[in-house]
């Protein structure tokens, strides 16, 4: 996948995601508050230290040689930028003032950023309402960076601004599915337009391995639907993705 400003692609997607993309999650009060408030503790800051060596299982390399951080940190920023742009134009067409999510924080330990006073888990992703930003382990971004490609790292971006978007539109669910279910197809469409308008340029087979590697981040077939923090199986995030990427945000429900 590649910007618009025509630098390099990284190549197509890996066909299976690894345990290292299972992990995606929104918790910690992502978007159970009614809007952004004041964090009742000091907001969280990105960290100027460098990022910590990978792990040794980070240490797998896709074959086109995708191991850069500084190639990661890159598709970081564009990602965020074409998803403020996308997200701005939207509001635009309703006559809404768009505020961008406050900041994009990366953390290195468990606990280094909280939530509402919830310490963040390693290996995870999430938007917090309650201070209005995106926290992500950075080394395990890098590491799914690395064995999955930079399309994932344009999905996970969109997927957490996508809460963000939830929160500025006053949407609610009554179950934590259909936030994440809503925020899949969300995320779609923030892709799909962008490749159709010619903000992103997807490489041949990138689209067959998007639906391989959403097959593996559903939820355990144990898991019940209702139960606080489900996402949604295999085939729910897939075919809401895709509703998303074929037919833009007409498909996702926002009222």
């Amino acid at each position: 996948m590649t910007a618009g400003s025509g630098r390099r692609s990284h190549g197509p997607l890996v066909a299976v995601l690894t345990a290292l993309v299972v992990a995606v999650g929104c918790a910690a009060g992502g978007v159970g508050e009614s809007g952004p408030e004041a964090p009742r503790e000091p907001a969280p800051r990105q960290s100027s230290r460098p990022a910590a060596p990978p792990s040794p299982e980070a240490q797998t390399t896709r074959a086109d040689g995708t191991t850069s951080v500084a190639e990661f940190k890159s598709d970081i920023e564009d990602a965020v930028t074409i998803a403020e742009r996308y997200w701005a134009a939207r509001f635009r067409t309703t006559g809404e003032q768009f505020r961008p999510i406050r900041r994009i924080v990366p953390y290195q330990r468990e606990g280094e950023v909280s939530c509402a006073g919830q310490p963040l888990p390693r290996n995870n992703a999430v938007y917090c309402s309650r201070g209005d930003f995106i926290a992500y382990d950075v080394n395990w971004s890098v590491s799914a960076f690395r064995q999955v490609g930079d399309a994932f790292v344009f999905y996970l971006l969109g997927h957490e601004y996508a809460h963000g978007i939830q929160v500025r539109l006053g949407l609610r669910a009554d179950f934590t599915i259909q936030q994440e279910l809503q925020a899949d197809c969300m995320a779609g469409a923030y892709l799909g337009d962008s490749v159709r308008d010619g903000t992103l340029k997807l490489d041949a087979g990138d689209l067959d391995e998007f639906r391989e590697g959403l097959l593996a981040v559903g939820d355990d077939p144990d898991q019940p639907w209702f139960a606080e923090g489900s996402h949604g199986t295999a085939e729910q995030r897939t075919d809401w993705f895709f509703r998303g990427y074929e037919r833009s945000l007409d498909a996702c429900n926002l009222g």
